[in-house]
């Protein structure tokens, strides 16, 4: 069995010794609540981060324990892991033989100098596992814009006296535009064949 920290920014890790145990917690989160004649009920909410945990040391100098002979420096392999910690990222924690080979994050790490062994530096780490959180940007649906709605027609009601003449000239500015009132079909449909004969009452629209 070995301890590997995996990552492409911080180089690979080889833990020199591994732990004598490992503390792996998995837990639900629970909600207390009083319910008036019956107590304190417990209502689950989710579930926690998983959390794996052990303790070690950094050697400092091989001996038939360790891993492999080309051990690191106690106090640089401590700032290698203090600084994956500080950075907040998360980075592949692996161990073989075991079902742990995913991303974490180191929560804590408590670095101990035991007397009678010097250089040597032992230490508890905790790791955190890694969620990727994926935002959702929502997409509000367009409503589809309405037509501007036409502007009515001004209406023109024909009085005693009048002529499309004179409309025209009133309410068109120039009197020889009465052609073009003429020609609205629904007012050609209004007065009919002949331009000349117009009629109190009769609604006239304008162009």
């Amino acid at each position: 069995m070995d301890f590997y920290l995996l990552s492409s920014e911080f180089g690979d890790f080889h833990f020199p010794v591994n732990p004598q145990t490992v503390d792996i917690i998995r837990e639900k989160m629970i909600e207390t609540i009083d319910i008036n004649d019956v107590g304190e009920v417990d209502i689950p909410t989710g579930e926690r981060v998983p959390t794996v945990a052990f303790s070690s040391f950094f050697p400092l100098h091989s001996d038939s324990y360790c891993q492999y002979q080309d051990i690191p420096d106690p106090h640089d392999a401590f700032e290698k892991l203090e600084k994956v910690r500080e950075s907040g990222k998360p980075i592949r924690l692996l161990i073989t033989e075991s079902p742990i080979n995913d991303m974490y994050r180191i929560a804590s790490i408590s670095p101990q100098i035991r007397g009678g062994e010097p250089g040597d530096l032992y230490f508890d780490i905790e790791f955190r596992a890694y969620k990727e959180i994926k935002i959702r940007k929502s997409t509000k649906s367009e409503k589809p814009k309405s037509r501007p709605s036409k502007p009515k027609p001004k209406v023109y009601v024909v009085v005693k006296g009048d002529n499309l003449w004179d409309i025209a000239k009133s309410e068109l500015g120039s009197g020889s535009k009465w052609p073009s009132i003429y020609k609205i079909p629904e007012n050609k449909s209004t007065i009919g064949s002949n331009p000349d004969l117009i009629y109190p009452g009769q609604k006239l629209v304008m162009p």
